[in-house]
């Protein structure tokens, strides 16, 4: 039992000392597409500690699932796990780690068919408001990301993922950017789209409503929302400059309460991250250097590295 024990407290010092440990890291909001790469070992080292913590539970409680697991392993492997006659200890692990992955798998299927009606209802509500040409009438964009304009005089701009992404633009926004801003505006929900940031935050959402009370899960959903951002102004800043995307996103968002100047409306969630974000731009901070970048990647990849080597320990040190 002492490869399962091991896996069950490395998986809650990573689920309780990494949390923490990131949100006291100065370095985050400098890169925050690495923080998110760090997010995501993190969440796959303590999610490998639940699956192998699992499997040795189920092959602790059943001889069946063990002989399967050892079958054509050196003698002495399947000793070395100590998993024989520990029959309702595997049973109790087995239980809660399965009750997880099952609320985790449904939380999942439920994020997913959420999404998905989601986004047909905004893709049939667009296009009510703005249809497309008939086939062969016109000029028919090659690309499947489309750039589509809605008339309204507030100033607007998102993105639909998905087979036939749109990236939407209202009227207002048109009449109140220069051509430059709008680019940066563009580019930064084009960076969402392209690198499939629903995806992630539908998984974060899935993990944090699988395992309620887990405080990495919640973390790491609440981390990606503000990490994605971050990273999409990033994208637009390095490609159209700081100045111009942080007076984009303070024009898109005038009106909205956003920076204190409407006392009859209150910014929401996400926009109320806005302030903040344009303080960001507009300092300026350089990126962390290549060697720090490196040292901080290999040490997230670390983590899911020391848990196959606490999983695979017992059998290695009996092949010795």
């Amino acid at each position: 039992m002492t490869a399962l024990l091991g896996l069950l407290l490395l998986g809650l010092l990573f689920a309780g000392a990494g949390p923490l440990l990131l949100a006291r890291a100065r370095w985050v909001e400098r890169e925050p597409v690495l923080a998110l790469l760090v997010w995501q070992c993190l969440v796959v080292a303590v999610l490998l500690c639940c699956v192998l913590s699992l499997l040795l539970a189920l092959s602790a409680a059943l001889p069946a699932v063990r002989q399967l697991l050892f079958h054509g392993a050196p003698d002495g492997v399947e000793a070395a796990y100590g998993l024989a006659g520990q029959e309702g200890w595997g049973r109790l692990c087995a239980a809660l780690l399965a009750l997880g992955g099952v609320r985790t798998a449904l939380s999942l299927a439920r994020e997913i068919r959420a999404a998905r009606a989601q986004r047909g209802r905004r893709h049939r509500e667009l296009a009510d408001r703005a249809p497309e040409l008939p086939a062969g009438v016109g000029h028919q964009p090659a690309r499947r990301e489309r750039l589509v304009v809605l008339e309204s005089v507030r100033p607007e701009a998102w993105s639909l993922p998905g087979s036939q992404s749109r990236l939407v633009v209202t009227t207002g926004a048109l009449s109140r950017l220069t051509d430059n801003e709008l680019q940066a505006l563009l580019s930064h929900e084009r960076g969402h789209v392209r690198h499939r940031h629903h995806w992630l935050a539908q998984g974060a959402e899935a993990l944090a409503a699988g395992f309620p009370g887990v405080g990495v899960f919640s973390a790491f959903r609440d981390q990606v929302g503000e990490l994605v951002e971050l990273a999409a102004d990033d994208r637009a800043a390095r490609r159209h400059g700081r100045m111009t995307t942080a007076h984009a996103m303070v024009e898109i968002n005038a009106g909205r309460g956003v920076f204190g100047g409407c006392p009859g409306e209150v910014a929401p969630g996400h926009l109320a991250q806005a302030p903040r974000r344009v303080d960001r731009l507009l300092a300026g901070e350089p990126r962390l250097p290549v060697v720090s970048r490196l040292q901080l990647t290999l040490l997230a990849l670390a983590a899911p590295g020391a848990v196959l080597l606490t999983a695979l320990a017992p059998g290695l040190g009996a092949l010795r």
